[in-house]
């Protein structure tokens, strides 16, 4: 095999250390249906949603500072932080929204048919922000494999909805 040859297929295969990063992420994403069943419960319990929220980042808080003291993470330069684009400070606010509308939404959708609609929502986003390099990401243009990607999802969406209200419309035509 010639040397370019070698070079594109270890390119091309998947490495230990990405296959171990997708598990990650895979495992990553089976925990979000657990938080958006235990968050909705737990707004419930508190008598209103917004209070599940809070203590929902509040034990996000409790969970990361030990983490970081082990670490020995170094003090963050919040002047630093101040410097940098606006869009730095989104991440907070897309974590209530998210938590907020999974603890309302997803009792009422179900589990499946609201983690289909996130992650088509993720999808939609994801591929505009590689495709125009924003928030720091290498520009990766979008391209018909990436969109049929994101048609099956939005499909997969559709399909999982349909199947929750077929049921209720043969129930109502009884």
């Amino acid at each position: 095999m010639r040397e370019d040859e070698a070079i594109k297929k270890e390119k091309t295969m998947p490495t230990l250390s990405s296959l171990l990063m997708l598990a990650t992420a895979i495992f990553a994403g089976a925990v979000v249906p657990l938080q958006a069943g235990a968050n909705a419960n737990l707004g419930r319990l508190l008598g209103h949603p917004l209070w599940a929220t809070v203590v929902s980042l509040g034990v996000s808080l409790a969970l990361i500072l030990p983490m970081l003291i082990a670490l020995r993470a170094p003090l963050p330069s919040l002047a630093t932080a101040f410097k940098g684009p606006w869009w730095i400070w989104i991440g907070g606010a897309a974590g209530v929204i998210y938590i907020t509308a999974a603890l309302l939404l997803a009792p009422k959708l179900g589990a499946a048919s609201f983690i289909v609609a996130v992650i088509a929502g993720q999808m939609a986003v994801s591929l505009l922000i590689d495709h125009f390099g924003l928030m720091g990401f290498p520009a990766k243009p979008v391209n018909a494999a990436r969109l049929t990607g994101l048609l099956f999802i939005v499909g997969g969406m559709v399909i999982t909805q349909i199947a929750n209200v077929a049921p209720a419309l043969a129930n109502a035509t009884r």
